[in-house]
């Protein structure tokens, strides 16, 4: 299992990351509209994990979209530490979906012929840094997935367990402050998928980052502090670990 740990992490605080107020999100009109989400309210606390659990079609991953600013409600609002988004720019939207938020997916998402260091850095190209400070910041990200050896492979050359590292490394290299995770063991076999979990709580606890996480897996969403179940579009059930 890999230990990822820092010395100046900070210590655990209440402040409230996240709060969403009567949240909805609708596709499409008449016959074809779906209420994806009908009405949700919640609050996240930093340094906790959560899981985002449900059927498919719940609205579980739509919610988690919303948090992560990768899509808008159609009504409601969402709060981070006590600011109202929608009062936001989208060059602002993207300045802090880059500069505070990892992202950790099923479907991995790597560029396939780039090698795994050019994947790992894409967020600091993107966010301007320079190619030194780039190339440093990437090689610790994967040191401390211990996938360093595997720099100059091409992404394709990898196995699902590596692919998911290189993919938490680049989710890392900002020094994020949130890891959102959608099914991030849902490609995995059972014991690849046991190391990768082992990462993600060890940055939560270690890093004080802040894990939300989407799944449909019972042992995985049983690890985290808290367990929000959404259904139909509904926040149904709120379970404390």
């Amino acid at each position: 299992m890999t230990t990822i740990t820092s010395a100046t992490a900070p210590p655990p605080t209440k402040a409230r990351v996240f709060e969403t107020r009567d949240l909805t999100k609708t596709y499409g009109r008449g016959s074809t509209r779906f209420d994806a989400l009908r009405g949700v309210s919640l609050r996240i606390e930093d340094g906790q994990s959560v899981a985002i659990t449900g059927k498919s079609g719940s609205g579980k991953s739509t919610l988690m979209h919303i948090l992560a600013l990768l899509d808008a409600p159609t009504s409601g609002d969402v709060l981070m530490k006590g600011e109202s988004v929608s009062t936001l720019s989208s060059p602002a939207v993207n300045k802090v979906r880059n500069a505070t938020f990892g992202f950790v997916f099923q479907q991995f998402f790597l560029i396939p012929n780039a090698t795994v260091l050019e994947n790992v850095i894409l967020p600091l190209k993107i966010a301007g840094v320079s190619p030194r400070a780039r190339r440093r910041r990437g090689m610790e990200a994967l040191e401390a997935l211990d996938m360093a050896d595997k720099a100059k492979n091409k992404a394709t050359d990898l196995s699902g367990g590596q692919k998911q590292r290189v993919v938490i490394a680049r989710a890392l290299v900002n020094d994020p402050s949130i890891i959102f995770a959608d099914e991030p063991t849902g490609n995995l076999d059972s014991a690849t998928g046991a190391i990768v979990e082992d990462i993600l709580f060890d940055l939560n606890r270690n890093r004080g980052i802040t894990l939300v996480i989407v799944t449909h897996e019972r042992d995985l969403a049983a690890r985290c502090d808290r367990r929000i179940q959404i259904h139909d579009g509904l926040l149904v059930e709120e379970v404390a670990a």
